[in-house]
């Protein structure tokens, strides 16, 4: 089947408060966050709900499911992001945590690594102040604007030469501005933007679709926080549309599912551990648990803008490598490993 996907850019544009506008007429603004990061296909959409999108919009079903564009992957040495959910490149991505999850040392590390790479790191900064880490955020950040018109500005000027990386709070999201900025962005003559949406607040988490529609997103979990297990990013429900589609190697989807599977049946077997003991689980399980326990701790990574708080030196791991060393793990080749030698580490 030829590839197809929602044309996310379209709905931003048309349709800025989508979650208001899915619910009255009858559309879950859960099913619409999937199909905008692919993990409903577009192949297996009801016809009434991409009706009913194309309706929303304004456009026609023509416009709004875009065929056989390729993706383009910005690949960042961090195993979890890279595996799971992976960054397009010009598109959005939104991260949705709570306050004290690690969103904003994750964003320090890409802006980090990302410049290394020759992009240019712009940060809008939230009219608000007093936000602990954002502080600790801009010391890795190029250019920092205060307005939209500032952005729009400076992105104009420096953009023609260099791929933009530019994050701005959720406040400027609820506002309209982001897509203002955006939509007058296509009309420069700039190579690409890519756009990292982040809640201060905290309050995104309780939102069905905190951003609107979006091409990756990253969910921050509490229990990995909690155990530091860092980046805390939720592998199983973070997401990004170029996973979903022939785009990249057949090997990391394979990979990615099966890792899936086996963290989901390890956090189920977790919760019969902590109310039972390690005795709850049953013996046929015990292998599984076992494995998901070393996944979950090689999941794991030591940051560069964290050195100083940890004494570990931070480490790249290229996606090839994160591929086998997850298949590896999964299919019983660290076996012999306690979850400990897998923590924080780099590449097997």
């Amino acid at each position: 089947m030829e590839d197809l996907r929602l044309n996310v850019s379209l709905l931003r544009k048309r349709v800025p408060n989508l979650t208001s506008a899915a619910k009255s007429i009858g559309l879950r603004p859960a099913t619409v966050s999937n199909l905008c990061t692919g993990k409903i296909p577009i192949g297996r959409a009801e016809v009434r709900t991409l009706a009913a999108l194309a309706s929303l919009a304004q456009c026609s079903l023509d416009e709004l499911i875009l065929k056989g564009e390729a993706f383009e992957m910005i690949e960042t040495k961090i195993k979890t992001l890279d595996l799971f959910a992976p960054i397009v490149k010009g598109g959005t991505i939104g991260l949705v945590a709570r306050p004290g999850m690690g969103q904003l040392v994750v964003l320090s590390e890409l802006f980090f690594r990302l410049k290394k790479e020759g992009y240019l790191s712009f940060v809008l900064q939230p009219e608000a102040e007093g936000y602990p880490g954002l502080e600790d955020l801009n010391e890795h950040v190029d250019v920092i604007v205060t307005s939209i018109a500032d952005a729009l500005k400076k992105i104009s000027e420096l953009g023609k030469d260099r791929d933009i990386i530019f994050a701005a709070d959720r406040s400027h999201v609820l506002t309209g501005e982001i897509f203002e900025l955006q939509e007058k962005l296509q009309d420069e003559a700039i190579r690409t933007v890519t756009t990292f949406l982040l809640d201060l607040k905290g309050e995104a988490v309780d939102e069905e679709l905190p951003y609107g529609p979006l091409e990756t997103v990253w969910n921050f979990d509490a229990d990995l926080a909690a155990r530091f297990r860092f980046p805390a990013v939720n592998p199983i429900s973070s997401t990004s549309s170029i996973l979903e589609g022939a785009y990249l190697d057949q090997s990391h989807i394979t990979v990615k599912q099966r890792a899936q599977k086996l963290l989901r049946r390890y956090r189920e077997l977790r919760s019969l551990v902590n109310v039972k003991g390690i005795a709850g689980i049953p013996d046929a399980e015990m292998q599984t648990y076992h494995r998901g326990e070393r996944l979950e701790a090689y999941l794991t990574q030591p940051f560069y803008v964290a050195e100083a708080f940890t004494g570990q030196k931070g480490v790249d791991v290229e996606l090839k490598e994160t591929i086998e060393d997850v298949r590896k793990i999964i299919d019983g080749a660290y076996d012999s490993k306690e979850p400990a030698e897998l923590s924080f580490v780099g590449k097997l």
